[in-house]
């Protein structure tokens, strides 16, 4: 079985409800997934560390591609483990406009929630997308280190809301 790509986790499948959850941004302020239900779709980048190389490639991505993902009522945001100080640091780095959430304490909380923590201990690369209904329509899990998601399939599971 190639678990490389996965569309499922130990807990979550599409269809199922999205976790609720509530974490700080990179600006310690809460950001509560459910504020956007009935309002806007969201994906959620979960990344594995802040500033590593795959990572600071990925984001910039989302940056290139937020007017698209607006198109699509969309919010885009990312989840590490990371701390709010590193996320922080992070954003200004990439220049990104969107939020960075800390999973840092209780360290991956959210990351357990969604069933995508690495043996190693971080966060596997993971995205998923829910829907305005607050219904996971979209998981993809990488386990291949080194590769970048294709920004392409978040928008034609997007196209299918």
């Amino acid at each position: 079985m190639d678990t490389r790509n996965r569309t499922e986790t130990k807990t979550l499948k599409v269809g199922d409800v999205a976790p609720d959850f509530t974490l700080k941004t990179e600006g310690k302020e809460d950001w509560r997934l459910s504020d956007f239900r009935g309002k806007k779709n969201v994906v959620l980048a979960f990344v594995p560390f802040a500033f590593s190389s795959v990572c600071s490639a990925q984001l910039p991505s989302y940056e290139a591609d937020l007017e698209r993902f607006k198109d699509y009522d969309t919010e885009v945001v990312s989840i590490s483990m990371d701390s709010h100080f590193a996320l922080e640091a992070w954003q200004k780095s990439m220049q990104t406009s969107f939020h960075h959430l800390s999973d840092f304490y209780p360290q991956g909380k959210v990351v357990d929630l969604y069933g995508i923590r690495h043996p190693a201990g971080m966060s596997e690369r993971a995205l998923f997308v829910v829907d305005k209904e607050g219904i996971i329509r979209y998981i993809e899990i990488q386990h291949a280190p080194g590769e970048m998601p294709d920004n392409e399939d978040l928008f034609e599971a997007l196209r299918k809301l």
